[in-house]
């Protein structure tokens, strides 16, 4: 018999049953790309957490129960005393223990110590020691505590009919502001504006600036060339260095100094420069309210980065439009302020076409050549025709900026002022919405020079900012009337809630890990999706 053999195709040609075409395979394939599916979907998912999360837009910042006085005679009906212009201190070394300086104007020129060591629950007022030959006229204190936990309140003393500032001089207190050390002199007469400044790192190193006027006039300066100096101390105020002169010489009108050291040493010095106002710096309104003065004032900021030896400018704001006349001798100051990375932050008024007053911040970025366009910070509708103004800086350690600053936008008439406060978390660019600090609001007319149409609330707001919480100071005028001029302090604090209190860096890297997660899953959602494409299976 012929044998037969098996064609190729015979024994190849089709494929064995067990081979990719069974239930079994397509079953454990269909599992395998529900697998691959579900993973990529969560690792999208991760990854969109992760990003959004490394950005702070959770960030609340709500008030903390209710705004509550401060200085003692607050709470005493027939004392008429005129706080104001507050500036706030912490202790670096015990943080529930607080300082507040204020300058009172009426009845009597003086001075105001307030120390609290609950973080500002209750407050209790320390005595400031007379300097001896000096008249009993205290004024324009300044208090701050130096790395160590020691602090230092600065004042100056007046003198004769006209009040004229006759010396600076100095104090310290090693227990928490309890009492004050016997006042050492700094500098001699016509220093006008005085501030104080502690070098956050060296406990020892402090810094004082001031106007050094040559000679005064009736609410005026007579003269112009007046510039602002600064002086250093390396032994905790013992001695000083000679003054410095920190503005330019061809500013011919400088006002209101406020200096800050940043963590590498180097000293700022905000201020105005007034240009050819001689209506507020020469006196021409005869201290009598009026239009302001219709041409720019510039904001400048000088930096030292040689301990207060030389000085460079830089001009933030040059065409600033005041928003009301005043006595040149109060001006009231920009602020500024310094991050933990050396971020640089100033902020004033200006008058514009829209608004009788806003409220502007400016960034200079760390190693940046110049400022950022200034941020409007307050969240008011443009035109609304009501006033935001007198800003108050301060950075937490997290990198916060909180803003502080007089609100009129519940007046119609622009009279009352409430007090709020906006926060950035992207250094200025963007603020949250405005949280009312006040709960009833101060007549803005209450102060010395009311009755000539000049009201002074002071020179400036207080506030000092945590990683998750921030407490600010203002005068407030709703205990007083035109007639007795009362102003008090009043605080209150804001809670923070901030999830993503990461560093720059650090965020930088959450960012990015998250964004390759992202990626990943979508490679793995694209290999699922082609496994699944025409002819394919479904999974089971």
């Amino acid at each position: 018999m012929r044998s037969e053999k098996s064609s190729p195709e015979a024994s190849h040609g089709s494929p064995p049953a067990s081979e990719g075409t069974s239930p079994d395979r397509q079953r454990r394939r269909g599992s395998l790309l529900s697998a691959v599916l579900g993973a990529s979907l969560v690792l999208i998912a991760i990854g969109a957490v992760v990003v959004s999360g490394s950005f702070n837009r959770k960030a609340t910042v709500k008030l903390v129960g209710q705004d509550q006085p401060v200085n003692v005679s607050a709470r005493t009906p027939g004392d008429i005393s005129a706080h104001n212009s507050p500036t706030l201190a912490r202790n670096p070394v015990r943080p529930s223990n607080l300082a507040v300086s204020s300058r009172i104007d009426t009845p009597f020129y003086s001075c105001g110590l307030h120390v609290s060591t609950d973080a500002g629950k209750s407050w209790t007022q320390t005595p400031i020691p007379a300097p001896a030959g000096e008249e009993a006229k205290c004024f324009a204190p300044d208090v701050a505590f130096s790395a160590d936990g020691t602090m230092y309140l600065a004042f100056a003393t007046l003198a004769g009919r006209g009040n004229v500032p006759n010396a600076i001089w100095l104090s310290t207190s090693k227990d928490q502001g309890k009492t004050l050390s016997t006042p050492r002199k700094v500098s001699g007469p016509f220093a006008f504006q005085v501030r104080l400044a502690a070098d956050p790192v060296k406990p020892k190193r402090l810094y004082m600036t001031w106007l050094q006027a040559s000679g005064t006039g009736v609410l005026k300066f007579p003269n112009t060339g007046n510039p602002i100096q600064a002086a250093r101390s390396d032994d905790g105020g013992a001695t000083w260095q000679p003054p410095v002169q920190v503005s330019g010489e061809a500013r011919q009108r400088v006002v209101a100094p406020a200096p800050v050291v940043a963590r590498d040493g180097s000293l700022y010095v905000s201020f105005l420069d007034m240009g050819q106002d001689r209506l507020d710096y020469e006196g021409e309104h005869q201290g009598r309210g009026g239009p302001p003065y219709p041409g720019p004032h510039k904001l400048v900021v000088s930096r030292s980065q040689d301990k207060g030896a030389t000085w460079a400018e830089s001009e933030p704001g040059d065409r600033l439009n005041p928003i009301q006349r005043f006595i040149v001798f109060l001006a009231v100051a920009p602020s500024i302020a310094v991050d933990r990375e050396g971020r640089v932050y100033t902020a004033f008024h200006s008058k514009n076409e829209d608004d009788p007053a806003d409220v502007y911040v400016w960034t200079l970025e760390p190693g940046a050549s110049g400022w950022s366009s200034p941020t409007r910070v307050n969240d008011t509708k443009a035109g609304d025709g009501t006033s935001q103004y007198l800003p108050k800086l301060a950075v937490a350690p997290d990198g916060r900026l909180d803003v502080l600053y007089y609100d009129r936008r519940a007046d119609p008439e622009n009279v009352e002022n409430a007090v709020s406060l906006q926060s950035s978390f992207d250094h200025g660019k963007t603020f949250t919405r405005s949280v009312r600090l006040s709960s009833q609001p101060s007549d803005s007319r209450i102060g010395f020079g009311a009755k000539e149409g000049l009201p002074d609330l002071g020179s400036r707001l207080a506030l000092i900012s945590g990683d998750r919480a921030a407490l600010g100071l203002w005068t407030d005028t709703r205990a007083g009337t035109p007639a007795t001029q009362k102003q008090d302090l009043a605080e209150a604090a804001v809670a923070v809630s901030n999830p993503a209190r990461l560093s720059s860096p650090a965020k930088g890297a959450l960012r990015y890990g998250g964004v390759i997660l992202g990626i990943v899953g979508l490679v793995l959602l694209g290999l699922a999706l082609r496994g699944r494409g025409p002819g394919s299976p479904e999974p089971a």
